[in-house]
């Protein structure tokens, strides 16, 4: 749905982006990661038809940002980090005035306009201004604006920046929400555990280059060949980590109060290992794989550089 290829960005003698190429699927609810600077805002601007690359190319839904622009802006919903609201008009008002900049007319206008605002649960508030409303409510109303002509992907821009808690988790579910309707979600953050509840996949940039692209499990094998796992003992863990040291395809055991962290590389059999220890009479009460989260995967590939 989504295709960078080798696409570039220069202001001045600056590399904004540097030859960036991945692919958003379909479907995909896509995260796209990096610091201050990394030159996501950048992409995004130019995936929503503002900016013109220095090189390279972008299509979505196979049209190009740069040759086919109105085309494109027709499939496209994008929110900006930073947008404006019009105080003096209600919530209704201001989803039926940009409706109307859409083309739609009479019934069919309204009809959007209510069910856009059912989508989001923004019914309740119709007549509020919008002045009146929180920075959770304000953030429905500029996605519900988004959504009016039903667009095939979104961008959004840092949309979880400022909320609180329960608008967090109110978006997050209205995204999945999105997604289940056939909606390609294109979206940056730097709230990393966000991400990593709602994306299916993620593109992590550094210095305008990208560092690592996929799903977080396709990642992880790609910077972590050795994975770890947590015993729990009952009793006796050092004489557990010694045993665990002299296992097949075991790198390291470490004792951890009463329990023994065990780095272990491709092909380790687990469940040997537990018979082993349990042939020793060292009872295991506990056990579970370390999980890398998104952000353990975000300071593995990246390297706290900014342009």
């Amino acid at each position: 749905m989504i295709e960078l290829d080798r696409l570039s960005k220069t202001y001045d003698d600056a590399l904004a982006v540097d030859r960036l190429s991945f692919t958003v699927q379909t479907g995909d609810i896509f995260g796209f990661i990096g610091p201050n600077g990394a030159g996501k805002t950048t992409t995004i601007k130019i995936l929503a038809t503002l900016l013109d690359p220095t090189a390279g190319a972008a299509r979505i839904d196979g049209m190009s940002v740069v040759d086919e622009p109105e085309a494109v802006r027709r499939i496209v919903g994008f929110m900006p980090d930073y947008y404006g609201v019009y105080d003096g008009i209600s919530v209704w008002e201001f989803l039926d005035f940009f409706a109307a900049t859409y083309g739609l007319r009479g019934a069919q206008r309204r009809k959007v306009v209510e069910d856009v605002m059912a989508l989001t649960d923004l019914a309740p508030l119709r007549d509020k201004l919008m002045v009146s409303l929180s920075k959770g409510m304000k953030q429905r109303a500029c996605l519900a604006k988004i959504l009016l002509h039903d667009p095939k992907v979104l961008i959004l821009d840092e949309p979880a920046a400022g909320l609180d808690p329960r608008a967090r988790i109110e978006f997050r579910m209205l995204l999945k929400e999105l997604r289940s309707m056939g909606k390609t979600v294109f979206l940056s953050s730097h709230i990393l555990t966000e991400l990593a509840d709602v994306c299916n996949r993620v593109a992590i940039l550094e210095r305008g280059r990208l560092v690592a692209a996929g799903t977080v499990d396709e990642i992880v094998a790609g910077i972590a060949p050795v994975r770890a796992w947590r015993f729990t003992l009952a009793a006796e863990a050092p004489r557990a980590a010694e045993l665990c040291s002299k296992f097949a395809k075991v790198r390291a055991a470490t004792v951890e109060g009463n329990a023994v962290r065990v780095e272990v590389e491709e092909g380790c059999e687990i469940p040997a290992l537990v018979k082993v220890l349990a042939l020793a009479d060292l009872p295991i009460v506990g056990l579970a794989e370390e999980k890398i989260g998104l952000e353990d995967v975000f300071m593995r590939t990246t390297k706290g550089e900014v342009a």
